[in-house]
């Protein structure tokens, strides 16, 4: 039998969209600029090997996004401790939607993301750089 989904990613992405800031693709650029505003980019290090990234954002996979904002979780970052603005972006804003609603709901403040994603960002003529994967020591 198959299963019945009664909430769907549409609704989902319809909700966080109605409950977070959302920002266009000029105001993220603009926003970047600022010592105040962190940009996070909830991509898989795949896309950020093959499509490149905005330039002193911080990575962040999705799967790991509440465990490390969360101070009390083993693997907290420093980064999401800081009082600072936290803007996220995935590949076309789906994701980042959904990943800023958490980090809202979790308490981070405050919080937005980027309509459209990095595929927007790189339309409005956003900085953007090649990403390499760290390489093993030794």
């Amino acid at each position: 039998m198959p299963q019945t989904i009664h909430r769907g990613i549409k609704a989902l992405v319809d909700e966080a969209n109605a409950a977070i800031e959302t920002l266009s693709a000029a105001d993220a650029i603009k926003a970047a600029q600022s010592e105040d505003v962190v940009i996070v980019d909830i991509r898989d290090p795949r896309e950020l090997e093959r499509d490149g990234r905005v330039p002193g954002s911080f990575s962040c996979t999705r799967g790991m996004l509440e465990f490390w904002i969360d101070p009390a979780s083993p693997y907290a970052k420093p980064i999401f401790q800081q009082d600072k603005k936290f803007i996220f972006y995935c590949a076309g804003g789906l994701r980042s939607a959904l990943a800023a609603k958490a980090a809202q709901d979790m308490g981070l403040k405050p919080v937005a993301h980027i309509a459209g994603g990095y595929a927007a960002w790189r339309e409005a003529g956003g900085p953007i750089e090649k990403w390499e994967p760290k390489k093993p020591k030794g």
